[in-house]
């Protein structure tokens, strides 16, 4: 008896539908990087305008915000591998029509107006399908391994993110050198395809949510009182939007580089891919080496450093300086982002971890498009390097803010 209660197998972790996942979030966010690094120096070129940027933000995060409660309720009740399924499809079709407002054959043949109100609609589309499609790969992982891996496989989702947002921007950044956006695109779609694919031959997941007879502003009610009462998780919710809308400087990296440090569409690209490096080797660091105290404090450090960071990249007039300070922001944001991640997915019960996901990305979808809409507005407000300056210096203040306002956070640790 007791050698076979020792030989017991523990759970085992789903290898490869867990693999396809990874590969399919991997191609998804790479795509959808190169589409966001492609279209902004498009958008650049065309018009010359600061403004541009930032109304590209604003017409993603809109329907982003305001599908994100109901897409909650949607993906709990939902097969999330055939939801995720047809939603990126969605994203494909949008894809290709940004690949067309991109093409010669529309530079041609059509306004620089109608060339933008066309890219802001896309864009519009993109945002809506977003809405359901990175709440669902968060609230998927749960369900391919089990509870003792849960940890081990954040850390590699997190680290495929953060390979595909490196990977994606430079390689954006080499094909339009060489060949143009339109080319882009169609790598984009390549991988679009390939995500496809992956998510199609993963088992269907079956709803964790069974109260399909509760109505839709109940279950989002729901979600909402979740977050809200666990004060731990809205605090680090709080901190990540306000640090991120205010310190997003990557928004204004067209302008950076071709006025400030006189780089072709591939140093762009370096710039751009820099926070991902710093990511992916500190989020690896993490997975060998794991926190095991003081994961609040830690939090709260990274987030302050990262907002110095932001500072010494607005006032650098050297590529390199450039390089390792967007490097090192990345290094401080891959490890709040791990710590966040972490009690997004430990502390949130099964049934309601896509609506508490969906909440969780309207704090990330605003931050980061509403971030990329603040900087273009206060660019052209205050000019470029001011306005960087002043959004790291907002990123310390809401540290110290939050440090005082939010002992939980402060004190957490799991």
């Amino acid at each position: 008896m007791l050698t076979s209660e020792v030989a017991k197998p523990k759970s085992p972790i789903h290898i490869i539908p867990f693999q396809r996942f990874l590969v399919s979030r991997c191609s998804f966010i790479m795509a959808l990087q190169m589409v966001s690094f492609s279209i902004g120096i498009h958008l650049y070129q065309i018009t010359g305008s600061k403004l541009s940027l930032g109304l590209l933000g604003l017409s993603e995060v809109i329907p982003a915000i305001s599908l994100a409660l109901y897409a909650g309720h949607v993906i709990d009740l939902s097969d999330k591998r055939s939801l995720l399924l047809k939603y990126m499809c969605f994203y494909l079709l949008a894809v290709v029509g940004l690949g067309f407002l991109s093409s010669n054959y529309a530079n041609n043949n059509f306004s620089v107006t109608i060339l933008q109100l066309g890219v802001y609609a896309m864009i519009f589309c993109t945002g809506a399908f977003r809405a359901f499609t990175g709440p669902t790969q968060q609230s998927m992982i749960a369900q391919l391994v089990p509870k003792e891996q849960l940890a081990t496989a954040i850390s590699y989702s997190s680290a495929s993110w953060q390979t595909a947002s490196v990977v994606g921007p430079i390689l954006a950044g080499v094909f339009i050198d060489r060949f143009g956006v339109f080319v882009t695109f169609s790598i984009a779609v390549s991988l679009l395809l390939l995500a496809i694919i992956m998510i199609y031959l993963i088992p269907k997941l079956p709803p964790a949510n069974a109260k399909k007879e509760q109505r839709t502003w109940e279950s989002v009610k729901e979600g909402i009182r979740y977050v809200w009462q666990t004060k731990t998780l809205l605090s680090a919710l709080t901190l990540d939007m306000f640090a991120v809308f205010f310190g997003g400087a990557t928004a204004l990296l067209p302008v950076f580089g071709k006025d400030i440090l006189h780089l072709d569409a591939t140093g762009i690209s370096f710039l751009k891919a820099a926070q991902g490096i710093g990511s992916i080797l500190v989020l690896f660091y993490i997975t060998r080496r794991p926190f095991k105290t003081n994961q609040g404090r830690k939090l709260l450090y990274s987030v302050a450093a990262f907002g110095v960071c932001i500072i010494i990249f607005a006032i650098s007039k050297s590529f390199w300086l450039s390089f390792f300070a967007l490097f090192f922001s990345g290094v401080f944001d891959g490890i709040s982002m791990l710590i966040r991640g972490t009690v997004l997915q430990m502390f949130v019960p099964d049934d309601m971890r896509g609506r508490v996901s969906s909440v969780s990305s309207m704090f990330v979808n605003s931050s980061n498009e509403l971030g990329s809409f603040e900087s273009g507005v206060t660019a052209q407000l205050m000019t470029t390097v001011p306005s960087v300056i002043f959004g790291g210096c907002m990123t310390i203040i809401v540290v110290i803010a939050v440090w005082n306002k939010a002992p939980s956070l402060r004190k957490m640790q799991y």
